[in-house]
């Protein structure tokens, strides 16, 4: 208290009664992938197009983070950070860069080599990348045989491999395991397993002027470790971001570098980072070429997921490659993001986001009936929908929760919002006198944020009263909870939820008469 000492006036400033709570952000995503260029672990805030090709490469065959990125800015999105996995950091070369994953060609189609598929893995520096089958020694046995893989004219890598070496994906395995510039696939049964015929195959060349080539990434280079914040560990330090997405976690499985088993680990992971987190949601994807039933079978025995911290989009939608200048499959989940974040913007959280257009889709992988989402409503598969005169549209909003009181995706991300802005809100708190006045302005300060809530058409309710309550007072805060430091303050809220299912009642009735007709 200020001490007078002598007469005359005094002007003091004091703080008001109330401090009110603001309202957080909702809208900045996450994505973890691969860059042909870029920090490397580093989460690195994007806020439109260009700062992202700046600090991480132009679009990339094969992969999908640089398309997703694009996606989401195109449909609203205005921030994100970007986390590079699976390469070597800018400028590091020598030993660090050696042991590295070896880069990968731009994706070409596999071609044809006797009982078996063959395609590039790797950069060919050297010139085309071409694989001649030939006999180890002369005329050997008909079980045996030599892959040689060669960069142009030099000879950069051999295999002596054998068909009936104990199991049918041994030559796969063995060539997957050593090799740096292809990889092998059976193309036949194990009964009809055979030495390929002598041949030559020219698979694709090195990546093109000006595109850098990608590395491929495995399941620990996508979980990392949160000491040394690498992966999803890197985004715990991260307050702000609201949903995350891992697009090129399907370019790895299409291209081997991980399998089912892996890819369910990574999504695992992706969860349970967001359930660790508590204020961020996960954005699932499928594997490509699903049909309807085969998603069903993926949703409820291979991911059998049950996450109110995660939400699932099919199928894959069609887009136009700026790159390659033709259309070409990409996972939903950039786009999705960037809806969340527009509707957030132009509605609000509390509001389903869904029934919107997903801007830059021409077509989806597969049109789902609405028969068939009957099925995959209700086990939580958000489906991604044309309809004739309105667009392609996101048709789904739900969680992949079992939980009645969580199935709604707009209920999960309202209480994440509500939860991380009075958590900001109510820092001065901390350290005050644990006494009555600080009840009473806790629950005024908190009263006030929802009453502005409220009038904003989040939360349900004719009045105020029927909308919330905010209850901090000596019930809440008994002398011993008192006496450990605690101030205990109950919220209760009663959220919008989406109007899932319309419906009209239609009647006919007497003309004039008032009554309807038997």
């Amino acid at each position: 208290m200020s001490s007078y000492l002598s007469p005359g006036v005094y002007v003091e400033e004091v703080a008001s009664g109330s401090r009110p709570i603001e309202g957080v952000g909702t809208s900045v995503a996450a994505f973890v992938g691969l860059a042909p260029s870029g920090p490397l672990n580093e989460p690195t805030l994007v806020t439109n197009w260009s700062q992202y090709v700046a600090a991480f490469g132009d679009f990339t065959d094969g992969y999908y983070l640089a398309h997703s990125v694009y996606g989401f800015f195109n449909n609203g999105g205005s921030a994100a950070y970007v986390v590079r996995v699976g390469g070597v950091a800018d400028g590091v070369a020598g030993e660090v860069a050696t042991a590295q994953v070896p880069a990968a060609l731009p994706a070409g189609e596999p071609r044809p080599l006797g009982t078996f598929t063959v395609s590039t893995v790797g950069s060919g520096s050297g010139g085309p990348v071409s694989v001649e089958v030939a006999d180890p020694e002369g005329e050997g046995p008909a079980d045996r045989f030599k892959l040689i893989v060669k960069e142009g004219d030099k000879v950069a890598e051999t295999f002596d491999v054998s068909v009936k070496k104990n199991s049918r994906n041994y030559v796969v395995a063995q060539v997957k395991e050593r090799s740096k510039l292809i990889t092998v696939q059976e193309a036949a049964p194990a009964a009809q397993l055979a030495r390929p015929e002598n041949q030559t195959v020219t698979l694709a060349g090195p990546a093109r002027s000006g595109a850098p080539a990608v590395p491929q990434s495995g399941p620990v280079e996508y979980l990392g470790d949160s000491a040394d914040r690498t992966g999803f560990g890197g985004l715990e330090a991260v307050d702000e971001i609201s949903m995350v997405a891992v697009p090129d976690l399907m370019a790895s499985y299409q291209r081997g570098a991980i399998d089912a088993e892996a890819l369910r680990a990574v999504q695992s992971g992706l969860i349970a980072h967001c359930e660790l987190m508590g204020d961020r949601v996960a954005l699932i994807d499928p594997p490509p070429g699903l049909n309807a039933r085969d998603i069903r079978v993926w949703r409820q025995e291979t991911a059998g997921y049950d996450s109110k911290y995660a939400a699932l989009y099919y199928p894959w939608i069609k887009i136009f490659d700026p790159a390659g200048g033709q259309s070409r499959l990409v996972p939903p989940s950039g786009h999705v993001a960037g809806i969340w974040a527009r509707n957030d913007f132009e509605r609000g959280v509390h509001k389903a986001p869904a029934n919107e257009v997903v801007r830059g889709a021409i077509d989806v992988e597969m049109k789902i009936t609405r028969g068939e989402q009957d099925l995959l409503n209700p086990i939580g598969v958000n489906c991604i929908r044309p309809f004739p005169g309105r667009g392609i549209r996101v048709w789904g909003a739900r969680t992949l929760a079992s939980d009645p009181a969580w199935r709604y995706l707009n209920i999960r991300r309202y209480f994440n919002y509500l939860e991380e802005s009075i958590l900001i809100g109510t820092q001065w708190v901390v350290f005050e006198p644990n006494d009555e006045a600080l009840w009473a302005r806790i629950r005024r300060n908190v009263s006030a944020f929802l009453v502005n809530e409220w009038r904003g058409g989040a939360l349900f309710g004719s009045r105020p009263e029927e909308a919330f309550y905010v209850k901090c007072d000596a019930e809440t805060n008994p002398p011993e909870s008192v006496d450990l430091g605690r101030v205990i303050c109950e919220i209760g809220i009663a959220p919008v939820k989406p109007a899932e299912f319309v419906i009209f009642r239609l009647a006919q009735f007497s003309s004039g008469s008032g009554e309807l007709e038997e």
